[in-house]
């Protein structure tokens, strides 16, 4: 699985974190290890650009998605075919706001953001409330079980 990670962001984010989770992430939902992911970290000004080009909003949002080859999960028996899955972009001067108000660490909320826009990636939505139920569902199952693989707790993988 080749999951590349740049920050080109002016706030310091542990990157390993980042890949370890969408390592278990993409596992979680049967991936092929042949995929390839990108995340990109980016200042306020570039992720605006980038909203208003592709979401026709304005000001920075805290994470986008670009999937490439429309790949979704897969199943234990039979992953998904190897592809591009496309690229995550974060601003993490967006999500470091969110993260004070949410009183939570940095991290915390970039790895919440990465899982977001990984089940984006994977074709999922929430557009309506059936599916994003389903969505953040998936969401908090993988950020629990992330969570409890780092810390070496029953049934991690």
């Amino acid at each position: 699985m080749s999951i590349e990670i740049n920050n080109e962001s002016a706030i310091s984010v542990d990157e390993n974190v980042l890949q370890r989770l969408a390592t278990y992430a993409l596992d979680v939902l049967h991936v092929h290890p042949d995929a390839d992911l990108a995340i990109l970290m980016v200042d306020e000004a570039a992720m605006e650009q980038l909203h208003v080009q592709w979401m026709d909003e304005p000001g920075p949002t805290d994470v986008l998605s670009f999937p490439m080859d429309e790949l979704r999960p897969g199943t234990e028996d039979s992953p998904t075919a190897a592809g591009l899955l496309g690229d995550i972009v974060l601003c993490p001067q967006v999500a470091e706001g969110q993260a004070e108000t949410a009183g939570h660490p940095l991290i915390d909320e970039l790895l919440m953001l990465t899982t977001h826009g990984l089940l984006h990636l994977l074709g999922f939505d929430h557009a309506n409330s059936a599916d994003e139920r389903e969505m953040f569902g998936i969401q908090r199952d993988i950020l629990v079980g992330f969570s409890m693989s780092e810390r070496g707790g029953p049934g991690t993988r």
